[in-house]
């Protein structure tokens, strides 16, 4: 089987392929010796979530009290608001259309 790669860095895996592979949506992708590998992985919430919590080096325990403080209410402070970023005035106002012109007869 061939694939071809794109200008974008892309491969179109032929049918044969993803349907062998289980139609995977993910793949890990491996390079060894010169060679890609690809292997079909199934990507869940869950997963996400651990491996959120692997890179910030958090553990049961932080965890634990991070959910007790949001269990009393959070901070024993007035709860500080977090304004959202404006979005800029892309739209120009309305031209101001200049007075017709009158035809001398």
């Amino acid at each position: 089987m061939l694939a071809k790669l794109t200008s974008k860095n892309q491969l179109t895996l032929p049918k044969a392929a993803v349907e062998a592979a289980g139609n995977a949506e993910y793949f890990e992708v491996e390079a060894r010796a010169g060679q890609l590998v690809l292997t079909p992985v199934r990507i869940q919430r869950a997963d996400a979530v651990r491996a959120k919590l692997a890179r910030l080096d958090l553990d049961d325990n932080d965890l634990a009290a991070a959910v007790a403080w949001a269990r009393r209410g959070g901070s024993t402070h007035k709860a500080a608001r977090v304004a959202e970023p404006k979005a800029k005035n892309t739209a120009k106002p309305p031209r101001k259309q200049k007075p017709a012109k009158r035809r001398k007869p």
